[in-house]
């Protein structure tokens, strides 16, 4: 954990956890130890393939650890019904399906599923569609109907509507230009401010990065390298040391 004093309750707990994948019993995560605290805005940051968007499939359940636990709260995740968790705690990975929805439908279905009246469905959304900037005339389009980028937009609102306590983030920002990326994150960031979520984002835009996080969690070959405090982090010898490592990776391909 950062030298820093950080104030707030624990809300996970990772306990020597470990990945090794059933293809080829590749480790793709070994011995991870971290506490996350509630209104944490944490950026996951490392080279291709250091073992982040594993970390944050773990932390829903969408896989399954090899050796380890991992607390929410005072519960072992994998003592929790899956749907249970996923509603506290949810995934938005890069590439996201509307599952043959339109956008409107999509948006409301995590609100149907917790049986809220239909008013209150349609304010939620109407909310952040409008502070996410969505327009109106999306919200009857299928996801054929999107581009990558606007399909990014809407899994984000999906996310945010739901309001789970934990929201994890894969990219979320890769296919928007740089202004709506810097304002999305912007949004996600005053969330967490209020004390309303907690948030895990992979992103490797640094600079996006450094504006968004309280805590950075550096990867490196399935280890978690670096625990630092956004504050104290040097964000000019991270970058340099996520070129260098990209580059090395990139040699080992050639």
């Amino acid at each position: 954990m950062p030298s820093s004093a950080r104030s707030g309750s624990t809300q996970l707990r990772l306990q020597q956890v470990s990945l090794v994948s059933g293809i080829g019993s590749q480790c793709l995560l070994q011995d991870i130890s971290c506490e996350i605290l509630r209104g944490d805005r944490i950026a996951l940051i490392g080279p291709s393939g250091a073992g982040k968007t594993s970390l944050l499939k773990l932390l829903n359940r969408l896989s399954e650890i090899t050796q380890g636990q991992i607390y929410f709260g005072d519960r072992e995740i994998r003592q929790i019904p899956v749907l249970q968790l996923r509603q506290q705690i949810m995934l938005v990975l890069q590439e996201s399906k509307l599952l043959g929805m339109t956008v409107r439908e999509a948006l409301m279905y995590p609100l149907r599923l917790r049986g809220m009246e239909c008013s209150q469905m349609q304010q939620r959304v109407e909310e952040w569609t409008e502070r996410l900037h969505i327009p109106l005339e999306w919200l009857d389009r299928t996801e054929l109907q999107l581009s990558v980028g606007q399909r990014q937009l809407v899994a984000i609102a999906r996310a945010m509507v739901a309001q789970p306590e934990v929201l994890l983030l894969d990219e979320p920002t890769s296919a928007l230009d740089a202004g709506r990326a810097a304002y999305v994150v912007s949004v996600l960031s005053d969330w967490a401010k209020s004390g309303q979520m907690t948030i895990l984002m992979v992103n490797h835009q640094l600079e996006l990065a450094e504006q968004f996080c309280t805590r950075v969690l550096y990867l490196q070959q399935g280890n978690l390298a670096q625990d630092l405090d956004a504050e104290k982090a040097d964000w000019n010898d991270l970058k340099q040391t996520l070129i260098q490592a990209e580059a090395e990776i990139a040699k080992e391909w050639e």
